[in-house]
């Protein structure tokens, strides 16, 4: 039976990047304009929280410890022992209309995240890699606001949502390289007759992609051709990202926002909570790595 859980009263000014670590048992997310890392474990408790000098857009684990996140201007490493960050690279410096937003590791240990627009209207944006070498590459360019990125279970198609264009597209990924190629619409929410727009996202056992539609309070499953499979609500319009987890990776947790959304607050005495999704029937996968 379903059922929907607040897990963590955060009240998050932007609650993203929800990611399930499989070997500590530990929830991770952030709070992107609150400039903070959290962590709890698979009820809510023993929470930590870890401050970052810039709006952070999203973190990944590393396999020698640590983090790797993404802030406002590039990619940084975070030391939970002492709490410091440090600088790895700026890809696309000076540009201070634009912010580093969602990311994720690739199943070969790659971290790949993308900028978005402040203003969130104009095609400024690149999206990147990060080698465990820690060399960067660009992958995609003139998007308006990148988030969602996942691959299929093979990890040989890559997928990522530009927001306001309201659409998912899937890429050719190479497995060997991290390079992409053969860019195509995967899911374009208008024509999937849905109102909000696409944000974080993962793939679950079954390879469908479920997106969290940001405005609209929903989760949407998509098979993979493209089709729309299920809607799930939320008790908040504001939900964010979504990665599964718990002990048999068959929770979803989704984040969201507190934050003004043109100018008017959320309603709803939970926005910007952590939730936990219990009974939706399908598991997910394990979340890799950051290999440097």
């Amino acid at each position: 039976m379903l059922r929907i859980e607040l897990l963590v009263d955060a009240k998050a000014s932007l609650g993203e990047g929800p990611l399930w670590d499989v070997a500590e048992q530990r929830l991770y997310w952030i709070d992107s304009l609150g400039d903070k890392v959290h962590r709890c474990d698979a009820a809510g408790g023993e929470r930590r929280s870890w401050d970052v000098p810039e709006n952070i857009g999203s973190m990944a684990l590393r396999e020698k410890g640590g983090a790797i996140c993404s802030l406002r201007d590039g990619f940084y490493t975070l030391d939970f022992e002492t709490g410091k960050t440090e600088k790895i690279a700026d890809p696309d410096p000076g540009k201070p209309r634009i912010r580093m937003n969602d990311g994720k590791v690739d199943r070969q240990g790659r971290f790949v995240a993308g900028y978005m627009d402040y203003e969130e209207s104009d095609p400024l944006c690149k999206l990147f890699r990060l080698d465990p070498d820690l060399s960067t590459h660009e992958l995609d360019r003139d998007i308006i606001c990148s988030n969602g990125p996942c691959w299929s279970s093979d990890g040989k198609t890559f997928y990522f949502a530009d927001s306001f264009r309201k659409t998912i597209y899937a890429y050719d990924y190479d497995i060997a390289t991290g390079g992409v190629s053969n860019k195509r619409p995967f899911a374009n929410f208008e024509e999937l007759g849905l109102p909000g727009f696409p944000d974080g996202a993962t793939v679950d056992e079954e390879d469908h992609v479920w997106s969290a539609e940001v405005f609209r309070g929903r989760l949407v499953r998509i098979t993979p051709d493209g089709k729309l499979d299920r809607v799930v609500g939320l008790p908040v319009e504001s939900t964010t990202s979504i990665s599964f987890g718990g002990p048999d990776l068959d929770i979803a947790y989704v984040t969201s926002m507190a934050r003004p959304i043109g100018g008017v607050m959320p309603g709803e005495r939970e926005a910007g909570g952590v939730f936990a999704i219990h009974g939706l029937g399908v598991k997910g996968l394990p979340e890799p790595r950051f290999a440097g």
